[in-house]
This record gives C-alpha cells, structure tokens and sequence, in this order.
C-alpha cells in the first residue's frame, strides 16, 4: 500500500513501513492499547447512531431505552461466542498445555463467534423484554457494521488478522507487532475489512431508504453480504492458527452457514411482503 511519508509509517520498496506502536500508555500493570481504544469507539459509534436511527424510525421513548441493554446483551454473549469459538480453535493446543486456556482469556476472539453470540444475545433480549425481534435487529445491524470498521482500525494497530505475505505494492510491513511477520509485506486485510464494513453499513442504511419492505431485511442483508465478504477476504489471511475444516478456514466454513442463514431469511421476508400488501389492499377495498 503506497502511502506519503507521515508520522509512523514511510514507504519501502512499494509497501508502507509500519513503525506504529499498539501500546498507548501504561498505569503500573494495565496497558492501555490502540485496539481497546478503537474497539470502545466503535462500540460508542454504535450505540450513537442506533439512538439517532431510532429517533428517525419514530421509537417511542420506552423503545429508545431498550437500546442500552440490547447493546450490553449483544457485548456480553458476543464476547462469550468470540472466545468460545477461539478456544474451539485452539483446542490441540489446549490439549497439550492447559495454561493456555488462561492466556485465551486476555487476548484471543473469532469475529463470528462474536456476531452468532452477539444475535444470540439480542434474540435473547428481545424475548425477555417482549420486543419485536426484526424491528430492533434492523435497528442494530448498520451499527454492527460500523463498530466492526473500527474494530478492523484496531486490529490493523495491533497487527493482528494479517494477511499472506505478498510481492504487491499494495502491502504493509509490520516493525513492532506482536501478531504479525515483522519485516515482511503482506496484504493489508485489516484495512480492507475496515473498508468493507464501512461501506456495508453505508449500503445498509441506503438499503432501508430505498429497498426494505418488511421488517427484518437489513438483518438478512447484512448477514448474505458480510458472509459473501468475509469468506472471499479469507483468502487472504495468513493467520493459519485460527484452525480450518477440510479445505476452508473456520471463518469461511461458518460463513457458508450464515451466508445460507441470510438468504432463506431474506427470501422468506419477500415471500411475505405480497400476502401483507394483499391485506392490506382487501382492506382498503372492504372500507370503500
């Protein structure tokens, strides 16, 4: 990746030297790191444009206060999924040395391990609460696009999810990363998932304006396009330790599930929308 030359980061042979550091600041033992520090953003971000989104869908206040504990339930169960599904991947590993299992617990997540608790956590929410399902997963998934943007920003910081190593000037050269090759060129799959996931939230909202029928859609949406993304990008990671089945990586083997997910959902959304117009037109004429 050609870049000019800027604080951090120069260019060499064609890529673009990473001199960045991912530890910000340190207090006694805690160090504070970019990653931490995106990933709250993102997740502010998110939180932020669901309380406007839900101002612009006419939520009415109780609605609107549901949002708060949708995002923790999503976080908390997102996390749990994140780690349940790192360990699934590690568990050779595990089985060898168990203290493993310890140091999983501070670093370590599968993004779609997160997204299947995340969903998991807001159906949950939903049930308990006794909230339309379609309507607040609608709400929330432009918003989970753009908190993984700056998830991805974060990763980039930290080097982790990298990608293969590569001859094209379109590359980055880690110095000082704890998880990627340092001194190597290798495909820049952090930014490019933070493009990608920027733009899908931005095609999700135009997709709400311009497309949506019935509830629920964005939801199918989101899942087809970031599967569809998402198993495409995987060949271009070169972090091989996240574990594969067969031929596939993890990411990509779940991915064709939700990629499935997505379309039966999205195809029985517009199967319904027809019957719903009906109704609504017999009604209208019984009223004349």
């Amino acid at each position: 990746m050609g870049c000019s030359d800027c604080h951090g980061c120069r260019t060499v042979e064609g890529g673009c030297f990473i001199t960045m550091y991912n530890d910000l600041f340190s207090i006694g033992p805690v160090t504070f790191h970019t990653y931490g520090l995106m990933t709250a953003i993102g997740i502010i971000a998110a939180y932020l444009m669901m309380e406007r989104r839900a101002k612009q869908k006419h939520f009415t206040e109780a609605e609107r206060g549901k949002t708060l504990g949708l995002i923790l339930f999503c976080l908390i169960f997102g996390y749990v999924g994140s780690k349940l599904l790192y360990v699934l991947t590690i568990l050779p590993q595990l089985m060898q040395d168990p203290s493993v299992f310890l140091q999983s617990l501070t670093g370590g997540w599968v993004i779609f391990g997160g997204l299947l608790g995340g969903i998991f956590g807001a159906w949950l929410f939903c049930r308990l609460q006794k909230l339309p399902a379609g309507k607040y997963f609608d709400l929330a998934f432009p918003a989970v696009a753009l908190a993984q943007a700056f998830g991805r920003v974060g990763c980039f910081f930290a080097g982790c999810c990298y990608g293969v190593e590569t001859d094209s000037a379109f590359s980055i050269v880690f110095r000082h990363s704890d998880f990627a090759p340092n001194h190597v060129h290798l495909v820049p799959t952090q930014l490019i998932s933070a493009v990608l996931d920027l733009v899908l939230c931005l095609f999700l909202l135009w997709y709400e304006k311009n497309r949506e029928k019935c509830s629920g859609e964005l939801a199918a949406m989101y899942l087809i396009l970031y599967s569809a993304g998402r198993f495409v990008l995987e060949f271009w990671r070169g972090d091989l330790e996240r574990g594969a089945v067969g031929p596939l990586s993890t990411s990509q083997f779940i991915g064709l599930f939700t990629l499935l997910a997505g379309i039966i959902l999205f195809a029985v959304l517009r199967m319904r929308t027809p019957l719903k117009e009906k109704k609504s037109g017999e009604t209208a004429h019984e009223e004349a």
